[in-house]
């Protein structure tokens, strides 16, 4: 199970659409279809839900058939229906066990986008195998951060590119011994 975000240098990854624009080009974009490419099942919560099913149905974009035809799985405690084409609505008292089972069926990669509570959820439960950041060269200087005060989750970098715009291509993945001093760690 993987999850990408756009992060702002500041650590914000909440509404990208108002300062990741100017960053995407084709290198960029070659890198997010890669990671589409990867997974069979995109992930999302409710809010990402209710914005992607109120405007990928009708859209004249090219991602337009992929995203619609997507097998999706939306976790949330209050929607009680998800009509998008293809979507399983996970809610009920433990979406958390039901992905870790689903995690373990056959095919490619379940891949959560967006949704900045359910990666924290995933990151805390131990689900993820990845995560995937653009790390964007920008302070937003306000918003949702990925990254909110306290707690502490070991990751260890996987992979680093830094794209012709400045943005970082990050992967990291769980740190299964996190009290290694830095000379220790593996390097990416």
């Amino acid at each position: 199970m993987t999850a990408g975000l756009f992060l702002s240098l500041d650590g914000v990854a909440e509404a990208p659409d108002q300062w990741h624009f100017p960053y995407l080009n084709d290198e960029m974009a070659a890198v997010v279809q890669a990671r589409m490419d990867d997974a069979d099942t995109m992930l999302l919560g409710r809010t990402t839900y209710e914005e992607f099913a109120a405007y990928w149905p009708d859209s004249d974009e090219d991602l337009t058939d992929r995203m619609n035809g997507a097998h999706k799985l939306v976790v949330s405690r209050t929607l009680t229906t998800a009509d998008w084409h293809n979507t399983t609505l996970l809610g009920g008292a433990e979406p958390l066990a039901e992905l870790a089972r689903l995690k373990q069926r056959p095919g490619r990669n379940i891949a959560a986008v967006g949704s900045i509570d359910l990666v924290r959820s995933l990151l805390a439960a131990g689900l993820l195998d990845e995560l995937q950041l653009l790390v964007h060269p920008v302070v937003v200087g306000g918003g949702k951060r990925l990254f909110p005060e306290g707690g502490r989750i070991p990751l260890r970098l996987a992979a680093s590119t830094t794209l012709r715009t400045g943005v970082l291509s990050l992967v990291y993945t769980p740190d299964d011994k996190p009290d290694r001093t830095p000379d220790d760690r593996p390097t990416g």
